[in-house]
């Protein structure tokens, strides 16, 4: 018989599995930062930096105020610190070491020339040798940012930097190189894996794509715990014919188990480690890129909660503003909170609060302490309501 799951436990469930299920620990530490993140086996990378950069916000929602240091080594530290190397998984982002296996056949598919942007798979075939010259001189020269190319080089051509940064991105995906470091304007600088990445890692086996996609799709359901196949899929952006299998062979094994979720139209599958707490007791405010909520119709099937960021739609169409956080509490999305930060005057900006209806009481309280704590993290001195 098919286990049959209210609402409500899927989204108690979801929200374990996601890292919501235990209490913020009083002094979060580099083994509760690494613990998340092995949990969510990744953290999304973006450009925006309207409150902070996309990949030190999950952290914070589950930990609150870490030093975000402690990302930066394990991310861009020197080699024998590294424990998270960036590469495409759910968009650019950051992941684990041990992951690094499971995405060399999407390295190998990009080296090939049938994955990746279109508009770079070229270098794979007839621009090959001008990728190959890129890599050259990184070999040569050292580690590299596409501005270095850019800078050094006066002729027209593939080495301006649209086109050498084109390149870079083909060899990046491809696996050829990998990220040293970040500069401070976030600008990527590359260099070839062996020089980045531990030994250790770079000399485990590289497992078949089946069994790759087989591991990415239990990675998806720990970290999910009960989702579509569509979810499982969208967790690592693998293709139906990528993923189909893999969901079925763990159904076989018994790591997935499939649930009929209450108002759900499609079938779930349950991750067989799957925790459902009586209750759930988290505050916090979520970045639009965090996992809990980055698939919009999960979120809004999960928490009867419509959600868009509102950086992608025009102003005079945006309806709570511009980067807006939801925030969580209890179990539910009560609200959400449209922020900036502004470094310069060391200000959090509350540009606008919008709650649901039929909140709890506390929601308003909840919502300000919170507001408070992200300002600390922040090292901002001063939050700034919007006017009555």
């Amino acid at each position: 018989m098919i286990e049959r799951l209210s609402q409500s436990e899927a989204r108690r469930i979801a929200l374990h599995a996601q890292g919501f299920g235990t209490a913020r620990p009083d002094r979060p530490g580099q083994l509760h930062l690494r613990r998340t993140i092995d949990r969510l086996s990744l953290h999304q990378i973006d450009s925006v930096n309207v409150v902070a950069r996309a990949h030190y916000l999950p952290a914070f929602s589950r930990l609150g105020n870490y030093d975000r240091t402690l990302l930066d080594r394990d991310a861009w530290g020197p080699r024998r610190s590294r424990r998270l190397f960036e590469y495409w998984a759910h968009e650019a982002s950051l992941l684990p070491l041990a992951l690094h296996p499971l995405l060399r056949w999407r390295m190998a598919q990009a080296d090939r020339g049938e994955s990746g942007w279109k508009g770079l798979r070229g270098f794979a075939t007839e621009r090959r040798h001008e990728a190959m010259a890129v890599l050259d001189r990184i070999r040569a020269e050292g580690p590299l940012g596409a501005s270095d190319f850019e800078t050094s080089c006066n002729r027209p051509g593939w080495w301006e930097w649209g086109e050498t940064k084109q390149a870079l991105e083909w060899l990046f995906w491809a696996g050829h190189l990998t990220t040293s470091t970040r500069r401070a304007a976030f600008e990527r600088v590359y260099d070839l894996p062996e020089r980045v990445l531990p030994a250790s890692i770079l000399d485990l086996p590289t497992p078949e794509p089946g069994e790759a996609q087989r591991g990415l799709i239990a990675l998806s359901a720990r970290a999910l715990g009960v989702a579509s196949a569509a979810e499982l899929r969208d967790y690592f952006r693998l293709k139906p014919e990528e993923a189909n299998g893999a969901i079925a062979d763990l159904l076989e094994e018994g790591l997935l188990h499939r649930v009929a979720v209450e108002g759900w139209r499609s079938p779930a599958f349950l991750y067989h480690d799957a925790h459902v707490p009586r209750r759930i007791a988290a505050q916090a405010l979520l970045a639009p890129f965090d996992p809990l909520i980055w698939e919009r119709s999960r979120t809004e099937r999960l928490f009867d909660f419509h959600y868009r960021i509102g950086i992608y739609t025009p102003a005079a169409k945006r309806t709570h503003g511009y980067y807006v956080l939801p925030f969580l509490l209890g179990d539910r999305l009560v609200g959400r909170a449209d922020l900036k930060a502004d470094r310069q005057q060391g200000r959090l900006l509350v540009h606008s609060v919008h709650f649901e209806p039929a909140v709890p009481a506390e929601s308003r309280d909840a919502m300000a302490a919170e507001l408070s704590t992200m300002a600390r993290w922040l090292g901002l001195e001063e939050i700034v309501l919007p006017m009555a």
